[in-house]
């Protein structure tokens, strides 16, 4: 299992969000890059960043600070208001390693579809965030406001045959809430598609949540607020 460390950069400043929420922002300091070099002096060989500012507005990229964090050496995907093939040109330009597609990747799957055919699946991971409802999983639009008609798994054929490797769920009730990972969801996610690599996202708060994504077989866990709050350290974090 991967760990990512995420830095979420709300107009050039590390913050974290309760559940999405732009009214309830933390401010953890004004220097990316620092924090990143600090992830990598951890050891983390991965980065989750994203550009809050883009995901806010749909116009502005990072495109500089991905440069500047991937000069770490650190591998680096990243997302935030990514709306056309130009954007993931960009992002990958600048070193990204893989680019996170979020809102397209509920409401126009053949868009991002082409964009699996055209970048390379290593390059494109679609990003979900669910809210639960009678058990059932729904994806999210428009800051979490709004909920897709189909469910994800509905939503998930759509991409069976497309080349869909990379995928990280977020359940919307517990990120940014410390109040552990909704690891039933990913359990059943990976019993139905083995064949998507999935992140879980959202809700991490103790080395238990660590060890129990991991024995639930996820490829990837993206961390925060505990790290932030210091909860724990990275490196026991990769120590389990």
């Amino acid at each position: 299992m991967i760990l990512y460390p995420a830095i979420d950069v709300l107009d050039g400043r590390v913050v974290r969000l309760a559940k999405g929420d732009f009214n309830t922002v933390t401010d953890y300091g004004g220097d990316p890059v620092a924090v990143a070099q600090a992830w990598r002096t951890a050891g983390a060989d991965w980065l989750h960043l994203v550009d809050l500012s883009g995901a806010r507005d749909g116009t502005r990229r990072q495109t500089g600070l991905v440069a500047a964090v991937a000069s770490a050496g650190l591998r680096i995907q990243t997302g935030g208001g990514v709306r056309k093939a130009e954007d993931v040109e960009a992002l990958l330009g600048a070193g990204a390693s893989r680019v996170v597609v979020g809102s397209l990747a509920v409401s126009d799957p053949q868009t991002v579809i082409g964009w699996i055919a055209r970048f390379g699946p290593e390059r494109i991971a679609a990003a979900f965030d669910v809210k639960m409802e009678g058990g059932a999983a729904y994806p999210t639009l428009k800051g979490w406001t709004e909920r897709a008609e189909r469910t994800l798994p509905e939503l998930l054929a759509d991409y069976r045959r497309a080349g869909l490797t990379h995928a990280l769920v977020t359940d919307v009730a517990r990120d940014g809430m410390l109040t552990g990972p909704n690891t039933g969801l990913y359990r059943d996610l990976i019993a139905a598609r083995p064949d998507i690599a999935w992140q879980a996202s959202g809700g991490v708060s103790s080395l238990e949540d660590v060890r129990a994504l991991k024995a639930a077989r996820l490829s990837g866990a993206i961390m925060g607020r505990a790290l932030f709050e210091g909860r724990f350290a990275l490196e026991e974090a990769m120590a389990c």
